[in-house]
């Protein structure tokens, strides 16, 4: 199935140069609009469908398994930022019924307090980090299917809302199975306080909030994260129910 390019209107010319010429690999939900729920057993993840979204132009496959990804392995540089430990739940629904999927590669990746991301360079020529891995890595899930990352709050760019990617992959190691590659999305108010700390605070306003991202509006609703307040930063959990041909 091709990846729905109508996600594609009111794109900054960032997103729209990230999609152009990629291959979308199968999908593991319905439509963007669908989103379901199913009876779960205790212990079990939510089982929710939640819409595919663009993977843009700076996922690189660092292949680097780790949960702190605020680190750099190259040079050991620490990235500043409010803390968040961010866990997703990923669930495999079949019928009306949905089991926890173990054993799947999930990636996240995201810009540093200063809207930058490692690894590639900037297609407005703002940043060059390539050979960078800041804020970047995977997990794979346990027997729960769970993960769980230790990275910080993102901070914003030019075009985008406040963001961070995630992909999802079955049977990775192996060149097979499904694909799942989506966004999440943080509260404005939230994103407004932390946005008052250093070093975020040295960026400037930022220009996009949810409402106005063309990206978010095409689903952006079902991808908020809850985050819950801690000694130090923030935690959320993340739950998702995909459709597995």
């Amino acid at each position: 199935m091709k990846r729905n390019l109508l996600q594609a209107t009111n794109l900054s010319r960032r997103e729209m140069l990230g999609i152009i010429g990629v291959t979308a690999a199968a999908p593991l939900v319905g439509c963007a609009d669908e989103q379901s729920t199913s009876k779960v057993s205790a212990g079990t993840p939510a089982c929710v469908v939640r819409p595919q979204q663009t993977e843009g132009p700076y996922f690189v496959d660092e292949k680097l398994n780790r949960t702190d990804i605020r680190t750099d392995p190259t040079d050991g540089q620490v990235y500043k930022g409010v803390p968040l430990r961010l866990a997703l739940a990923v669930s495999r629904m079949a019928g009306n019924s949905c089991t926890p999927l173990r054993n799947a590669l999930v990636d996240i990746w995201q810009c540093d307090a200063l809207g930058v991301y490692s690894g590639v360079r900037d297609i407005n020529g703002l940043f060059d980090t390539k050979g960078k891995k800041f804020l970047r890595g995977y997990q794979v899930t346990d027997a729960n299917g769970k993960v769980e990352f230790i990275t910080t709050y993102p901070g914003w760019y030019p075009g985008r809302t406040v963001h961070i990617h995630f992909k999802i992959r079955t049977d990775a190691a192996a060149g097979r199975g499904h694909e799942f590659t989506s966004q999440l999305y943080f509260d404005d108010a939230i994103t407004d306080q932390v946005f008052q700390q250093q070093p975020y605070d040295g960026k400037g306003q930022r220009t996009i909030r949810n409402n106005r991202d063309g990206i978010f509006r095409q689903g952006g609703n079902q991808l908020m994260l809850t985050l819950t307040k801690e000694t130090q930063g923030f935690a959320g959990t993340f739950d998702i129910g995909l459709q597995i041909g």
